[in-house]
């Protein structure tokens, strides 16, 4: 019991401290490993992902990929600028590649560092479809969501700890089942629901983005009506995915493009 009230006051501690307020979510996050030390991993990880693959360069579909990640790029610019956060992009090093691989994928790691797999551009179609993807992957580093992971599986581990020490003095076969149900739940109902949480703002804040970009955000919802049929009804159960499913993502792009318009009008963007 001491062990235990010992472990939550150090969690409540640690809540307290690190937590930081994102411009684009409004919202206060975790935030236990900061940007300057997160960032030159993540640079790593990607100049060694390059390395091991095949990078595609100087053809009008790479020029597509980084001529639409510099619109992206200036339109969170300017956002921030217009809503006193100039500074944020501190330590960002924006870098687009198009890399040849079948998979339907793009990601976005912390700092900038975007990879587009030449896989999904049938289903991009066209640069609006390329920008709703982009916008989409680049809002994920913007509202540090790779931080908000990492510092949630830290908390997770510390979790795990505490309910190793709750069973302590039990038989194993009864540890071990209590570890397991432990597992099971902040699974399935913490770390996947949060990421999925993670997919929608996403959504939201690059939806903002393309549209200030001069990209009608009507297209992101074309983009994920071909992504549904691309997928021929395979996707996993959304209670099971890190991902809100192919319908839940439509609708909640539908509801967020006024809003998305609404703000590109503030920057004299217009869509008919």
């Amino acid at each position: 019991m001491k062990n235990n009230k010992i472990l939550l006051t150090i969690g409540i501690a640690l809540l307290i401290i690190a937590c930081a307020k994102n411009p684009f979510t409004g919202k206060s996050t975790l935030a236990f490993v900061p940007n300057s030390q997160i960032f030159p991993m993540a640079f790593q990880q990607y100049n060694q992902f390059l390395t091991e693959n095949k990078v595609i360069s100087g053809t009008a579909e790479a020029k597509k990929i980084e001529n639409v990640g510099t619109k992206i790029k200036v339109a969170a610019e300017r956002w921030l600028a217009a809503n006193g956060h100039s500074d944020y992009l501190a330590g960002y090093n924006w870098e687009y590649k198009l890399v040849d691989d079948k998979s339907v994928n793009a990601w976005c790691m912390p700092g900038g560092k975007i990879v587009f797999y030449t896989g999904i551009l049938p289903i991009c179609k066209d640069d609006a479809g390329i920008a709703a993807v982009m916008g989409h992957e680049v809002a994920h580093a913007l509202a540090n969501h790779g931080q908000q992971r990492m510092s949630a599986g830290m908390l997770q581990q510390v979790g795990q700890i505490g309910a190793a020490v709750a069973v302590g003095n039990q038989d194993p076969r009864t540890q071990e089942t209590v570890m397991m149900a432990y597992g099971i739940g902040s699974q399935v109902g913490g770390m996947l629901p949060f990421s999925r949480s993670h997919e929608s703002e996403a959504d939201m804040i690059g939806l903002t983005l393309m549209a200030i970009a001069g990209y009608n955000p009507v297209n992101a919802v074309a983009l994920w009506e071909r992504m549904s049929a691309q997928s021929n009804g395979q996707a996993p159960p959304e209670i099971l995915s890190t991902h809100p499913s192919n319908q839940t993502r439509i609708d909640n792009l539908n509801a967020l493009i006024p809003q998305a318009k609404a703000e590109a009008a503030k920057f004299g963007v217009t869509f008919k």
